[in-house]
C-alpha cells in the first residue's frame, strides 16, 4: 500500500468493545447525581470525551455541581467492569495484519487502562510497543486536540499526511484531521447509533465501515485517492 506509511487505531470502540460499557456506567453515575440520561443517549452525545470533560460539559449545561469525588468514583468501577467484561472488536487481528503497514494506537484512555484491555482481548502484542496516551503526553489535552496522533506520527517517524487513521467519534476524527491525518470511520462497536455513520462523515471521515474486514480494502482504496478537501 504506496499510499500510506503509518494506520493508526483508536482504542476504545475500535479494538475494544469499551465504549458501551463506559456509558452504561457514566450513565448510571450522572442519572444518580440528578442528571437522567440513558447509556445510549450519552454514547451518541460524548463519545470519544474522557469522563472529567464530560463532567465539565454536563456542570455547564444544566448547571448541577457535580462532586469531584465522581471522577475517582466512576475510573475505579470503569476499571473493575472492564476487567471482568471488555470483549475484543471481532477481526482486528485479521485487518491489522492484512493492511501490511506500520500501526500503532492513539487513545484517550490512561495507559495502564489500555493495556489491561489490550491484554485482556488478547492485541496487545499486535501493536505494543507503539501505544500512545492522550493522558500522559504533551499537555496531557485530549481528543479532540491534535496532539496524541502528532506526538504518534513523530514518535513512529512518519509524515502526518501519509498517516490513516481508524476512528469511532466525532472528538476523535477532529483531533486526527486537525493532525493533517486522512480518517475512516467505524460503527462495528456496540455503542453505535442510527446518525453514527453520518456524524463521523460530518467531523470529517472519508469513508465509514462497520466490520473490520472492510478495513484492508478501503486503506487500498484511499490509498491511490488523493484527499477529498
Amino acid at each position: 500500500m504506496t499510499g500510506f506509511d503509518l494506520i493508526i487505531f483508536d482504542c476504545d470502540g475500535v479494538i475494544v468493545d469499551s465504549e458501551i460499557i463506559a456509558a452504561q456506567q457514566e450513565a448510571k453515575l450522572l442519572t444518580d447525581a440528578g442528571y437522567p440520561i440513558e447509556a445510549m443517549d450519552l454514547a451518541e452525545r460524548f463519545s470519544g470525551m474522557n469522563w472529567k470533560n464530560i463532567l465539565l460539559e454536563v456542570e455547564k449545561e444544566a448547571n448541577i455541581p457535580l462532586q469531584a469525588s465522581l471522577l475517582d468514583k466512576s475510573e475505579k468501577l470503569l476499571d473493575a467492569r472492564l476487567a471482568k467484561s471488555v470483549k475484543g472488536i471481532e477481526g482486528v487481528r485479521q485487518a491489522a495484519i492484512r493492511v501490511n503497514l506500520p500501526r500503532c494506537i492513539c487513545s484517550n484512555s490512561m495507559p495502564e487502562r489500555i493495556t489491561a484491555m489490550l491484554k485482556r482481548t488478547g492485541y496487545l502484542e499486535l501493536f505494543a510497543p507503539h501505544i500512545f496516551s492522550a493522558a500522559v503526553i504533551g499537555e496531557k489535552r485530549p481528543k479532540p486536540a491534535p496532539d496524541v496522533f502528532v506526538h504518534a506520527a513523530r514518535e513512529m517517524r512518519v509524515d502526518a499526511r501519509r498517516t490513516v487513521v481508524l476512528e469511532d467519534s466525532v472528538h476523535g476524527i477532529g483531533g486526527a484531521r486537525a493532525a493533517g491525518m486522512r480518517v475512516i470511520g467505524f460503527t462495528g462497536a456496540s455503542h453505535t447509533y442510527p446518525s453514527h455513520a453520518d456524524r463521523l462523515t460530518e467531523a470529517g471521515a472519508e469513508t465509514v465501515i462497520n466490520r473490520m474486514t472492510d478495513l484492508p480494502a478501503t486503506v487500498e482504496a484511499l490509498s491511490s485517492w488523493s484527499e477529498f478537501i
